[in-house]
């Protein structure tokens, strides 16, 4: 008997964390790599069904984009740390035997002057080849990695990918796709958000924009800036300010049907803290909707905390203590501007939809979305 066609948000590609019984063929493993202004990570899956299990993953704080605000170029200590990163990323790739594979670089390397002599140092070093993204791949990829979290009643999207040196938003109009096909259709934005969708309900991509401001450059703006509560009211007034060319910006929203998706390590710190996580459990954060009063709560801790108390709680972690204000700032802004209380929050982004993209275009995944 044919296998049941599955259906709704939860027929979608996610990461599926329980250990393998047996060693993965490693003719079967697909990696993704997101070397950002902030981190690089990585993770090693298997297709499984219509989604794919993870069997390896690695992130590392590596802060590539430190300085670059003021000089415009990535410091030679940044390198080295990054380039350590990637070596470890190698080894576990050579340990799995990965053969399908694709690792991209996104704002720090696009910006710095010597972005393209780093990506060639790379290379050199550890062997592996890092792509500079354009920012709408970055964007598109975000999108189709949360498409699972997006629900049947929604008609107008925003998806929000915050990351350290830029900060993506799409916004997506899904009137026109009948409501148990809209997880579906944000699927098949993977080729393009202008592609010809062929004979399925189409997803309209109604505008997107890449700020080049996110948790690392933002911070660095007004690192000049002692007093911790007026920098934080800065950030978040100036990050607003740079969404003026972004079309629905200005226009009216209806309330009712409209979702707001946010990606981000921000979004999910935020999320941990509201849950008062003391480790980490992506099992609880992925999915969760926060109410905005929620969301103001924890900012509003944070601030009482001081820069001192973040450092020492538990919740934000020490790789996010330094950026959690102004990922926060940016997360307020956002909220304070669009015709919603309440934040969906996702625990996956650009790994995830390298995945998705790379499996989907070798046919390895059951039940594609087209």
């Amino acid at each position: 008997m044919a296998p049941k066609r599955p259906t709704g948000a939860g027929a979608f590609p996610k990461a599926v964390e329980t250990p393998a019984p047996n060693p993965p063929d490693p003719a079967s493993l697909y990696a993704a790599l997101d070397l950002g202004t902030n981190s690089c990570r990585m993770l090693i899956a298997q297709p499984k069904g219509s989604q794919f299990h993870v069997v390896d993953s690695f992130s590392k704080s590596v802060q590539l984009g430190h300085g670059l605000e003021s000089t415009g170029r990535l410091s030679r200590g940044s390198m080295n740390r990054t380039i350590s990163a990637m070596r470890i990323c190698r080894e576990k790739l050579k340990r799995h035997g990965v053969k399908h594979m694709r690792l991209v670089a996104t704002e720090a390397c696009r910006r710095a002057q010597n972005g393209s002599n780093f990506i060639a140092q790379v290379k050199r070093e550890t062997g592996l080849t890092l792509e500079i993204i354009k920012p709408e791949e970055e964007a598109r990829l975000a999108v189709i990695s949360c498409a699972p979290l997006v629900s049947v009643n929604t008609e107008q999207l925003l998806v929000v990918d915050i990351g350290g040196g830029s900060t993506e938003l799409v916004w997506i109009d899904l009137t026109n796709v009948p409501k148990r096909e809209r997880p579906r259709a944000i699927m098949r934005l993977h080729a393009g958000f202008k592609s010809d969708p062929g004979p399925f309900a189409a997803a309209k991509v109604v505008d997107w924009i890449s700020v080049p401001l996110g948790v690392a450059t933002l911070r660095d703006q007004f690192a000049d800036v002692e007093d911790d509560a007026a920098r934080f009211a800065l950030m978040s007034w100036f990050f607003e300010e740079n969404l003026e060319e972004f079309s629905p910006y200005a226009a009216a929203q209806a309330r009712e049907g409209f979702q707001i998706i946010g990606t981000s390590g921000t979004v999910t710190t935020v999320a941990a803290s509201h849950l008062g996580l003391k480790r980490y459990d992506r099992t609880k954060v992925d999915g969760l909707r926060m109410t905005t009063d929620q969301i103001d709560t924890v900012i509003r801790d944070y601030l009482s905390l001081g820069p001192i108390g973040r450092r020492a709680d538990p919740r934000i972690g020490k790789d996010r203590q330094a950026l959690i204000m102004s990922g926060s700032a940016i997360l307020q802004a956002l909220m304070r501007l669009w015709p919603t209380d309440r934040l969906s929050v996702a625990d996956r982004g650009l790994r995830e939809g390298l995945l998705y993209a790379q499996m989907s275009a070798d046919g390895v995944l059951e039940d594609a979305p087209f």
